[in-house]
């Protein structure tokens, strides 16, 4: 008997790890959707016109291969002690949330808690984050995240202009706010026409301005009483803005004691690596009247069907999906998985563990401050937190170059000063090496007085809500994070088939660098020369990036998709100016477009026109032709998703192109289902001038409950000398986000996945998405109708379920998607483009026995509404109106028209390892009209 190997390749990543479905299953799927073979399917799917020609190339890596090359290129990134502050500082990550939090798929792998009935575990871990910045700030109201420090400036800049009563069109920087900061502001303030001022606080003219912001610690260190200027301020109908440190106001007076309307900041420094920039989560917390103002998510307690507390995200009518270009933000994506870490790391310490840090920091930054002074050396400012700043004259290069040969990063300011920024991990060997590099041997004295006036020292109390008392042995904490991920539904658990939002997998192998400290402690702004791991990185990707799409170049810099389309939108209107056709200002949406688009489009100061769309879905292009002339010489650009947002690759996307560059404007192809085009469609190929990519969706980074995401932007090669620049490293320009390459360290994962996938891997990828999506369409064609299919009858990667005709028996949408939980799942996007529809995206990565329990589950809830219509059982006797159903209804007195076991044991649903929601449907509607977004007081447990 003659041998014959194995043609198994156990560590091919692409297809034994990655994509779900084996061959054998893939020839099963073939014969059910109606195609020959996966290159039939893909030729009836995607248009030949618009195929790429030449094959992407690389050679994919095995696991042990990719982790053994991240080994060697973090090797090249220099670990150093880093004071330079500028709003990064070194921070210890407590083990147990390192390991807990950020390496466990239950938190990483969670959607946004748009359904809230499985998400309250990191609703109650966001409500907790908006409790401690409420009371850190003083203010009443927080929300659960921005992207960064400086973009959270921006929109608190235009948060205040929508609410002030001043219509001044002016708006005051202090001089000691962070340079990226006022390098972000003045970005966003261009295009709105907002005039900038800059100048020390004592200039400002209140008249002149409809808001301002001071920063506070100041960026050199100065902590100062903003009482007065806010008074003046509010004097003159103007609105008061503080960007803030939370761990300063551990001791510091808050910014609600000084009579601010808004506070904004950072919670990097709440145990969360600097990540050479990020990704971390930016604070805002406002004034209640302001609260309906206020950008980005925020969570509110509401009640569920059984009049229990339930936490969900509230006022959601503010949001972009919903408002389009009234939208107050196009925030979508945010740090929640950031914001959860910074939550838990109050928990942790608790108020009295945070006063101590912040105790340590400060008192390290006073016994500094003394020895240098003592030694002779100018040092300012007077009252300070945790940064001073020396003034060395001629001796500065000296002075940086002796404090890096001792492994210290310093700030350069100007030509004749040094900054120093101590932190958490600031220990007597710091100090020690910090004096040695200004020459000074003699050991310095413990400090015992306050580096500030004690006029400064905050009198009101902190954290009291019982969850920052908790018992904080480490037992008590890890049950606590491990009760929360159960009370969730994440992608560990279960598929979660949302349309237009690519829940795949985030391989463990993708994840693990992240932690590492090559890569995790680096601050944004060290040399160069102690980063080239990470320029190996970025180049490397940006190469790979650029072949996938047909781009020119890349920028890194947009820390989430939306921010992408805004940068995206820049970049072409800065291109117009550069022409001299600065009054191209009109950009053609379709009405089926992301609800980021407009309001993207409204940021960047744009004209947004609306154009219609075909009764099958496609782009109107008579329409849009028509109002392209129109626009004529002020056309700046169209914004088109490809294949389109209803889920089917449009074969008129070359003409829509031509017709926009006929008249002058520039194409942006919003980047949000590359997954149905890498390897098979390039859209700088296509007509596109400039897309944004959802690293987060197409490119395995995960979602991490809300965030974090990156939203790079290719362009053309006429684009590239328009994309944002940055005051760190230069650029015409000027900067979207707070650091030079956004969220840099979660770069890491999407070059890892590229990596391992290889060029043909990520194209067969592509492809199983395709055939996944056709094969739920087809086995579902009959029982649902499948909305918006191509012309040869082929949805792309994900297929719309028509469930408006159940309403006419009276059932919802929402029924559905509550039933669903009852199986196990999450819900597919709902009512989203098209309202009362579900929209099913399954991905790559889902296996066929899993895509045939979602098809089972959602089978067997069509017959549940086929009994409703022929009769058998009244809609509010349906178990579809009363999902989903938890462990107490189960074992409550039962007097439901249908049994227990049809309730909460329906087909798809797993016996064992059932998934039981904790909270029955909850009320959106009383939570929005009793609004309450922080931690519930005590009285409300005694009462439950």
């Amino acid at each position: 008997m003659t041998f014959t190997p194995t043609t198994y390749d156990t560590y091919d990543f692409a297809n034994r790890r990655h994509i779900g479905p084996s061959p054998a299953e893939m020839a099963e799927m073939l014969k059910v959707v109606g195609a020959a073979s996966l290159d039939a399917l893909i030729d009836e799917t995607v248009p030949r016109t618009i195929r790429q020609t030449q094959p992407l190339g690389w050679a994919p890596m095995t696991e042990h291969a990719l982790l053994a090359k991240m080994r060697e290129v973090a090797a090249k990134n220099r670990v150093m002690t880093s004071l330079i502050g500028q709003g990064y500082y070194g921070t210890v990550t407590p083990p147990a949330i390192q390991r807990n939090i950020l390496e466990n798929p239950a938190w990483y792998t969670a959607y946004t808690p748009y359904q809230p009935e499985i998400a309250q575990g990191r609703l109650e871990a966001l409500l907790n984050y908006q409790t401690m910045v409420s009371d850190l700030t003083g203010l009443p109201v927080a929300n659960a995240s921005l992207l960064d420090e400086a973009t959270a400036a921006a929109e608190a800049m235009a948060m205040a202009e929508r609410v002030a009563k001043s219509k001044a069109r002016a708006f005051f920087v202090d001089e000691n706010c962070h340079p990226q900061t006022v390098g972000v502001i003045r970005t966003r303030a261009l295009p709105l026409g907002i005039e900038i001022i800059v100048g020390a606080p004592k200039a400002l003219d209140p008249a002149r301005v409809f808001g301002a912001i001071f920063q506070y610690p100041g960026t050199y260190g100065h902590v100062r009483d903003f009482e007065s200027e806010i008074a003046a301020l509010h004097g003159a109908g103007a609105v008061a803005i503080m960007a803030t440190d939370l761990l300063a106001l551990c001791l510091l007076k808050e910014p609600g004691a000084m009579g601010a309307d808004i506070a904004v900041g950072s919670a990097q420094r709440f145990g969360v690596p600097m990540g050479y920039g990020g990704p971390h989560a930016a604070f805002m917390s406002c004034r209640d009247e302001m609260k309906r103002a206020m950008p980005g998510r925020i969570v509110g307690v509401s009640i569920d069907s059984r009049g229990g507390r339930a936490y969900r995200l509230s006022l959601q009518t503010r949001e972009q999906h919903i408002r389009r270009e009234k939208a107050t933000s196009n925030v979508c994506t945010a740090q929640a998985l950031l914001a959860v870490m910074a939550s838990f790391y109050a928990v942790f310490h608790g108020p009295v563990g945070l006063r101590m840090i912040a105790e340590k920091v400060h008192f390290n930054a006073v016994q500094l401050a003394n020895a240098l002074r003592a030694a002779g050396a100018k040092v300012q400012p007077d009252a300070f937190f945790d940064t001073i700043t020396v003034e060395v004259g001629v001796g500065q290069a000296g002075i940086m170059a002796a404090a890096r040969h001792r492994g210290l990063n310093l700030r350069k300011i100007g030509r004749d000063r040094v900054g120093i920024s101590v932190d958490e991990t600031t220990d007597a060997d710091v100090i020690a090496r910090v004096l040695d590099a200004f020459g000074i041997a003699d050991a310095p004295e413990p400090a015992r007085q306050l580096g500030f006036s004690e006029s400064l020292l905050r009198k009101s109390s902190y954290l009291k809500h019982p969850v920052f008392h908790m018992n904080r042995a480490e037992s008590e904490m890890m049950r606590y994070m491990r009760r929360l991920s159960d009370r969730d539904l994440a992608l560990d658990r279960a598929m979660i088939p949302l349309g237009s939002c690519t829940m795949k997998l985030n391989a463990a192998a993708e994840m693990m660098p992240l932690t590492w400290p090559e890569f995790g402690s680096l601050h944004p702004f060290v040399p160069a020369n102690q980063a080239e791991g990470y320029a190996e990185m970025v180049t490397d990707l940006t190469a790979k990036l650029c072949d996938i799409t047909g781009y020119d170049a890349f920028s890194m810099q947009p820390n989430s998709g939306a921010q992408g389309e805004y940068a995206g939108l820049l970049t072409i209107l800065a291109w117009h100016r550069a022409q001299g056709q600065g009054q191209r200002k009109v950009c053609l949406i379709p009405v089926s477009a992301h609800g980021t688009n407009p309001a993207s489009a409204q940021m960047a100061g744009m004209k947004v026109v609306v154009v219609k769309a075909m009764p099958n879905g496609d782009i109107d292009v008579e329409d849009f032709a028509a109002k392209a002339r129109e626009a004529g010489d002020t056309l700046a650009a169209c914004m088109i998703t490809y294949p389109s947002t209803h889920g089917v690759f449009e074969e008129t996307v070359r003409e829509v192109c031509d017709i926009t560059h006929r008249y002058g404007g520039q194409v942006y192809i919003d980047g949000a289902n590359m997954n149905a085009l890498v390897g098979l469609v390039r859209p700088g190929e296509i007509g596109g001038d400039v897309s944004h990519l959802n690293l987060h969706k197409t490119f395995a980074i995960p979602h991490g409950g809300g965030g974090p995401g990156m939203g790079p932007i290719g362009v053309r090669a006429h684009l590239a000398p328009y994309l944002p620049g940055h005051p760190e490293t230069g650029g015409q320009e000027g900067p979207v986000s707070a650091a030079p390459y956004g969220s840099a360290s979660i770069l890491l994962i999407s070059w890892a996945y590229c990596l391992m996938m290889g060029g043909a891997g990520l194209t067969q990828a592509t492809r199983v998405a395709i055939l996944n999506a056709n094969y739920i369409a087809a086995r579902l064609r009959g029982a649902y109708p499948v909305l918006f299919m191509g012309n040869r009858g082929r949805v792309a990667h994900e297929c719309i379920l028509d469930t408006r005709p159940f309403g006419e028996v009276g059932i919802s949408v929402d029924d559905i998607a509550k039933r669903l939980i009852d199986n196990g799942f999450h819900a597919p996007t709902m009512s989203w483009p098209v309202s009362g529809t579900l929209m099913v995206e399954p991905t790559e990565s889902e296996t066929k026995a899993e895509l045939d329990r979602f098809i089972t589950a959602l089978l067997a809830i069509r017959e549940e509404i086929r009994d409703v219509a022929e009769g058998r059982i009244e809609a509010e006797q349906s178990p579809l109106h009363f999902a989903p159903h938890t462990v107490e209804d189960l074992v409550a007195d039962w007097d439901r028209a249908y049994s227990r076991e049809q309730g909460c044991f329906p087909p798809g649903a797993f016996r064992v390892d059932k998934y039981w929601p904790p909270v029955g449907r909850v009320d959106n509607v009383w939570g929005d009209r009793n609004l309450v977004c922080t931690c519930p007081p005590l009285e409300s447990y005694a009462a439950e």
